[in-house]
């Protein structure tokens, strides 16, 4: 089976390692950095969005592997719209609950746990180690980064980014666009757009002028 992974950076490394241990026997990728960038470690880089649009027919699926939330949602958003075989991508080593659901779309890499009843929305990052625990809700084109670990019943809005080895407190929810900074310990809930940090986490005010 032929994958196309749009965004040939490291993150997309990740992606393709995971979709051959998955059993896809051939992977590429596609990226708007073409034609200077024709290779991604051992994987070949074949075009830009343009030519995967054009050649969207050749692939059994496509997936978008670029680490940025909302420019992964305007290119799936795209390709959906042009009628790819979107898919998502689960690493073999993942532990996923039979009763829980994950979107397409979505990159589920090595020991990571999802568990039951919890529900990874469309184009979502569940990262190496991350844990989702049961009854979760993560919105579309969301990021749980690595060792990040999500308490049973915590609802991420649409794309929230939760940074490597964070905690949220069981049944807080975090608003869509929020950034949860690395090693943040959330306890209370999350206003929508705004960065929290810290143990326990507080809103990051703007620098003044």
């Amino acid at each position: 089976m032929r994958l196309a992974i749009l965004g040939a950076s490291g993150h997309g490394k990740v992606v393709a390692d995971a979709a051959e241990l998955a059993g896809w026997d051939q992977v590429v990728f596609f990226d708007d950095a073409w034609p200077g960038l024709k290779e991604n470690g051992p994987w070949r880089v074949l075009g830009d969005t343009s030519a995967l649009l054009a050649d969207l027919a050749s692939f059994d699926g496509v997936v978008v592997a670029i680490g940025n939330n909302r420019i992964r949602q305007v290119k799936q958003q795209a390709l959906l719209a042009a009628g790819a075989q979107l898919c998502s991508v689960i690493h073999p080593s993942a532990v996923i609950s039979t009763h829980a659901t994950v979107g397409v779309g979505t990159a589920v890499f090595a020991n990571a746990v999802i568990n039951a009843c919890a529900s990874i929305g469309e184009g979502c990052i569940v990262n190496t180690g991350a844990v989702v625990e049961h009854d979760c809700g993560v919105g579309d084109f969301s990021h749980v980064s690595p060792n990040a670990v999500l308490a049973g019943g915590v609802k991420l809005g649409p794309l929230v980014w939760v940074g490597g080895c964070a905690s949220v407190r069981q049944l807080v929810e975090v608003g869509g666009g929020a950034t949860v900074g690395m090693g943040a310990v959330v306890t209370k809930d999350v206003p929508a757009s705004v960065t929290v940090v810290g143990n326990p986490a507080r809103v990051l005010e703007p620098l003044k002028d």
